[in-house]
């Protein structure tokens, strides 16, 4: 049985060499590009992999174009930052090479933040969907928290070798995304209605993720780093529900 590998990329160039080394096995490699400036695609072109150019859908969308593109029996959805660990690679090749027993498999993954493995805090094992039979699983959920499900209910048996995820290496890029990604949370917040000033959605919320990840999640084992990440965190939640308020406030003075 085959094997594609579909991956999103934009501006990629520092990781996506690293993530195709992993997978060169493969088939076949789908990378749909939204707009590099970047050596992302002519990386990608250097494995061997198909690049396909197309406009930013939102991750939800861009995710389910890259898996129409893919052709072989199985797919492997991969984010251009994650790496496939030498003992993944050889679960799914053995997965491939006999009679697959699941439709779908789960893999665990292994989160760097500041180049430090994070072991608690929720950040691992955290299972993800990843390998599944063409046509049998699909990209879900509300941006950015995208997620890979399958069309049934069948079962999905968890590999026990890791994906690696590099997150983020620097607190620059860290808060860069959160900003963004905040943004995007405010706007799926404001749909569901949170549009008033809550000091119970803009501080506690904040400081009860904090908590929960932190001491009872046991973040804290995870050193200065963990303290870095379940903070920042923790202020992520705040911005989104400060930046609802603000986004429906301004849809209030614009409607007058």
């Amino acid at each position: 049985m085959g094997l594609s590998v579909a991956i999103v990329a934009l501006n990629e160039e520092a990781n996506l060499g690293r993530t195709l080394a992993s997978v060169r096995w493969a088939d076949q490699i789908v990378v749909v590009d939204s707009g590099s400036t970047d050596r992302t695609c002519d990386i990608a072109r250097e494995y061997g992999a198909k690049v396909i150019h197309e406009p930013w859908r939102g991750y939800v969308a861009q995710k389910n174009y890259a898996l129409e593109l893919c052709t072989e029996d199985w797919i492997l959805a991969l984010d251009a930052d994650e790496e496939v660990s030498p003992g993944l690679a050889g679960e799914i090749r053995a997965v491939l090479s006999g009679d697959a027993r699941f439709e779908g498999y789960s893999i665990p993954r292994q989160n760097l933040f500041l180049g430090k493995w994070m072991r608690h805090g929720g950040f691992y094992p955290d299972p993800k969907l990843r390998l599944f039979r063409r046509s049998a699983g699909y990209s879900t959920g509300f941006d950015p928290h995208d997620r890979y499900e399958l069309q049934s209910n069948a079962p999905v048996h968890r590999f026990r070798h890791p994906m690696v995820h590099y997150t983020y290496p620097s607190l620059t890029l860290y808060l860069e995304h959160m900003n963004r990604y905040s943004s995007l949370g405010a706007k799926m917040a404001v749909g569901k209605g949170h549009r008033s000033f809550s000091v119970l959605d803009i501080v506690v919320r904040p400081l009860a993720t904090f908590a929960y990840n932190y001491f009872i999640r046991l973040g804290f084992l995870d050193g200065r780093e963990g303290l870095l990440l379940h903070l920042y965190h923790s202020v992520y939640v705040s911005w989104k529900y400060a930046k609802a308020w603000e986004l429906a406030r301004q849809e209030k003075q614009k409607s007058k």
